[in-house]
């Protein structure tokens, strides 16, 4: 089917009562493993890039792929931006044909937030794109951007920020971390106590180092998403690392880059498994 608009797959995920999984790609190689893992779940999920990634390939080269890919899949998957940390990254993905993107304001004071959040809804309003804001700044690692705030997401902040905004997901800090370098510890008190206050669906960033029971109860505090990044790079990485071990004078790139395919489809369709309780 066609690539789907974001609120078209937040309505899917919904109606299922699934857990999806927003993985980030890079390239070519990973942009099929996910979507060929996606495909094999049969399961409605989320690919993103973040703007530090999308200066390997644009905006334009990445839609173009996902869009080929999702025309021959069955499963309902959108285009998503990971972590827009400015307007023009927002603009520039909507314009190349993202369906879903995120807008991120968090490291800004609570009322600038607000005012960044609010023009990039109203620039993608025309659009029919839903924005993902987020609300509460997550510690670690995200591509080359370093954090080292570590603010949970203030329940009492939560109602009037997303009225305001107009977004149609928050992000929220609730004790999870970017990167592997960093030990998430899920508030789950609090992650239920911002789900009976927002009147959005919520999403987790930094999946990749939280446990997996946890990750399986988010389903039950309103979170639609969770995103995993570093495992997945890790995993491609990881093959292509052994690969120049076993023969550092491997010249042939096809077989590499098929291993290393191979390693991140088996990653994200064992996640996307793990995530729903499918054995």
């Amino acid at each position: 089917m066609p690539l789907v608009n974001g609120n078209i797959l937040l309505n899917c995920i919904q109606e299922k009562r699934v857990l999806a999984g927003a993985f980030n790609t890079t390239n070519l190689e990973t942009t099929m493993s996910i979507l060929d893992a996606i495909e094999r779940s049969g399961l409605p999920n989320f690919i993103q890039i973040a703007p530090t990634n999308a200066k390997l390939s644009g905006y334009d080269y990445i839609y173009e792929i996902v869009k080929k890919r999702a025309a021959t899949m069955d499963v309902p998957v959108s285009l998503h931006l990971d972590h827009g940390k400015e307007l023009d990254d927002v603009k520039r993905a909507v314009r190349a044909g993202f369906t879903s993107v995120m807008i991120d304001g968090a490291e800004l004071p609570y009322e600038e937030n607000i005012a960044f959040t609010k023009a990039a809804v109203d620039f993608c309003k025309s659009f029919g794109v839903p924005v993902e804001a987020e609300l509460g700044a997550i510690l670690g690692k995200e591509d080359d951007h370093v954090s080292e705030a570590d603010c949970k997401t203030n329940p009492e902040q939560v109602l009037r920020f997303v009225q305001e905004t107009g977004c149609s997901m928050l992000a929220v800090s609730v004790g999870n971390v970017h990167g592997l370098e960093d030990i998430p510890r899920i508030d789950i008190p609090l992650l239920q106590q911002i789900a009976s206050i927002c009147p959005v669906p919520l999403v987790i960033h930094g999946g990749s180092g939280i446990d997996e029971a946890i990750i399986r109860s988010f389903v039950k505090y309103n979170v639609v998403k969770v995103n995993i990044a570093s495992d997945l790079r890790k995993a491609f990485i990881t093959s292509v690392g052994k690969a120049w071990t076993e023969n550092n004078n491997e010249a042939n790139l096809a077989r590499v880059m098929t291993s290393a395919k191979a390693a991140v489809e088996a990653d994200v369709f064992s996640k996307i498994q793990m995530m729903n309780c499918v054995s």
